[in-house]
């Protein structure tokens, strides 16, 4: 959820990062290594793509969590729908499907053409399995809003299955296209009593590669699906190395050790740079993934005053400390989420520039006032002071504070940063005990429908973080509404209501879109990034030797 639906390798606090880590299993134990072959065979090397990993694949069980990384779960095993640029949802192994008018029906009408990796046909019978699996541990999972309200599963026929809620909850299909826990396991795959919430499964997908080859904290070696019923891949191996360490990896990849490197925060930002520079790799850079968000908590008094918090954001460059901090790979963000998400390119809110008399006067408006020979403005006595909470393990959150630190002292509010380990951020977010803390939002599949449900959910922040707002309570009600509506056009009219009203009244400020970065040797081609954020980027990657 590369994995990103960690908290290492993502760097990012999300909702949903939260609860798996909370609900993760301890791997039980190491399988699928095949044997005493040479991982490094010249043979294997002339079709097979190398690249790095923070850490071990983990057991391959596609309805659990961590320690399986989500980019392998997502080569092995498949959705019902898959996510593309846009927001838009395309069939997967469901051909097609329909949604009652009421929305708590969804029919699958399943490919006919489609086997896992050990022969057996991917059908209704399956799919009904996979899905009873899930929902007998509907705590796991609760965390994807549709798995709850699941009231019954059947199979229709051969290759019809259907889905019912108990009630309408449009986000469905978008959440059947997520890596996690709803992709398909086929039969061989299960331990013996059914219970997938356990880690050992045998790993028997429907998708491109099949696991061929496996040292735990070591290497994983993938090969090709030579059945598999969509686009066979290219290259006939792909070998995930386990290297911990972001500057090892760099030292392997100018070393030629590895083909690619890929993903968010995996290498330096300054390491990235200088192997561009030197012209002697390819590189890319995907679309926004995500927006780098500044979260002020109204509950606290020097932040309850909206004209406060928009001086705040009119009064920091957010262009320069953007380019200066990320040297460019991330780009000046006007809204809290990215337009390239779906209900989202119609969002009016106020585009908000650099402008520190404007800063000045609305703070001055607000009755802070900076006394003659003071560095610090006053109101009624107390100090405009306030504690922004970083991550710090995140460079670029320490960096942007220090930035937020020296440019709003010229205002005269001292600004008191706070770098603490990532589980305390998250702990102190959802407690409430914070003044300003950094937070990026989940991006694809997942937004917007799943960034303004935990808007709406109490105890991870948000909530209360928007306390000061005067319509908070409409906020709430047209959240509530959103994900039940069932007319598009009333659904693109809640959403741009729900997220203009969250930028413009200023607790949620956009800082920059996060994009994931991409390196690799001259001799690979057709590189591309996928829209799901979780999804590996292996689909038509081809090796030019």
């Amino acid at each position: 959820m590369s994995n990103i639906i960690n908290m290492k390798t993502k760097k990012r606090f999300t909702f949903i990062s939260v609860v798996i880590l909370m609900l993760s299993m301890v791997l039980l134990g190491c399988t699928n290594e095949t044997g005493d072959s040479s991982e490094d065979s010249s043979s294997d090397k002339e079709h097979m793509v190398t690249f790095a990993w923070p850490r071990d694949i983990g057991g391959m069980n596609p309805h659990l969590y961590n320690p399986n990384q989500l980019f392998a779960q997502s080569m092995i095993y498949e959705p019902l729908v898959s996510y593309q640029n846009g927001g838009e949802i395309k069939p997967h192994l469901a051909e097609s499907w329909d949604v009652s008018k009421d929305g708590k029906e969804y029919v699958f009408h399943l490919r006919q053409d489609v086997k896992f990796s050990d022969g057996t046909s991917f059908n209704a019978e399956i799919v009904k399995k996979n899905f009873d699996a899930i929902l007998k541990n509907v705590d796991l999972h609760s965390w994807l809003g549709f798995i709850p309200k699941v009231s019954q599963t059947e199979i229709v026929d051969e290759y019809t299955f259907k889905l019912v809620l108990n009630e309408s909850y449009y986000p469905t299909i978008q959440e059947l296209a997520v890596v996690r826990p709803v992709r398909f396991l086929g039969e061989a795959g299960f331990p013996e009593d059914g219970d997938t919430s356990k880690e050992i499964v045998k790993p028997v997908g429907t998708g491109p590669w099949v696991l061929d080859e496996y040292k735990v904290d070591e290497y994983a070696i993938f090969k090709r699906n030579e059945n598999y019923w969509g686009e066979v891949p290219q290259v006939e191996k792909i070998k995930v190395k386990v290297i911990p360490d972001a500057e090892t990896r760099v030292l392997a990849f100018e070393k030629g050790d590895l083909d690619l490197v890929y993903g968010e925060g995996v290498i330096s930002v300054d390491s990235f740079k200088q192997l561009e520079s030197t012209g002697s790799y390819k590189t890319s850079v995907s679309e926004p993934v995500a927006t780098r968000q500044l979260v002020m908590n109204t509950n606290k008094e020097q932040l309850s005053d909206m004209r406060v918090r928009q001086a705040l954001h009119y009064g920091f460059n957010k262009q320069a400390m953007v380019e200066g901090v990320t040297s460019g790979l991330e780009e000046q963000a006007d809204y809290i989420l990215p337009t390239n998400f779906p209900y989202t390119s119609e969002v009016n809110a106020t585009k908000v520039d650099y402008n520190v008399e404007k800063a000045k006067q609305l703070l001055d408006e607000a009755g802070w006032k900076l006394p003659e020979g003071k560095n610090v403005r006053e109101k009624d006595g107390k100090l405009l002071e306030i504690e922004l909470m970083f991550n710090s393990a995140e460079s670029i959150q320490k960096t942007m504070a220090e930035t937020l630190q020296s440019e709003w002292a010229g205002l005269g509010v001292k600004l008191n940063i706070v770098g603490v380990e990532l589980t305390t951020q998250v702990e102190r977010f959802k407690a409430n005990q914070f003044d300003m803390n950094f937070f990026s939002n989940y991006g694809a599949p997942y937004d917007p429908h799943a960034f303004v449900n935990v808007v709406a959910t109490e105890g991870f922040g948000f909530k209360e973080a928007i306390s000061a707002y005067p319509n908070k309570e409409e906020i709430l009600e047209q959240i509530a509404k959103v994900q039940k509506t069932t007319d598009e056009n009333e659904r693109q009219q809640l959403y741009t209501a729900i997220l203009g009203s969250l930028q413009e009244q200023g607790a949620i400020v956009p800082i920059s879109y996060i994009k994931k970065i991409a390196i690799y040797q001259k001799d690979v081609s057709n590189f591309n990034f996928p829209a799901n954020r979780d999804e590996h980027p292996f689909v038509g990657l081809n090796l030019e030797k």
